[in-house]
């Protein structure tokens, strides 16, 4: 499959894995925003701490404005390859294009390391 025109940058498996792990752990212990339309609010307020996105959304326009919007407000954000994985660590039945942690609970030091790694990677 080739790759959504939107994604600036490949992230490995493993990251994948454990910003997926960061998420269960912000949901479980502090709080997120699901969906493209919360995630969006959260960014454009400045409350999102990192922004989550789905890279096999249909059609891709649907979060094509996150990315340069999380540039513009210098909040981080990672790739997941399938939307339902992000959707099932966010705590949903269905997948989820975009999530948003706004308050990190227990998770705040995972979530420094994991985007000290994101910068490395971009």
């Amino acid at each position: 499959m080739a790759k959504p025109l939107f994604v600036k940058f490949d992230v490995p498996d493993e990251l994948e894995n454990v910003a997926l792990e960061v998420l269960e752990t912000a949901r479980d212990t502090g709080k997120i925003k699901k969906g493209t339309n919360e995630a969006t609010k959260a960014i454009e307020r400045g409350v999102a701490l990192l922004v989550f996105l789905g890279t096999d959304v249909t059609p891709e326009e649907i979060v094509a404005h996150i990315p340069p919007l999380c540039d513009e407000q210098g909040i981080p954000y990672i790739y997941i390859k399938k939307q339902n994985d992000l959707g099932a660590a966010a705590g949903l039945d269905v997948g989820s294009a975009a999530v948003a942690i706004v308050d990190a609970g227990k998770g705040k030091a995972a979530i420094e390391e994991l985007i000290k790694k994101l910068q490395a990677i971009r």
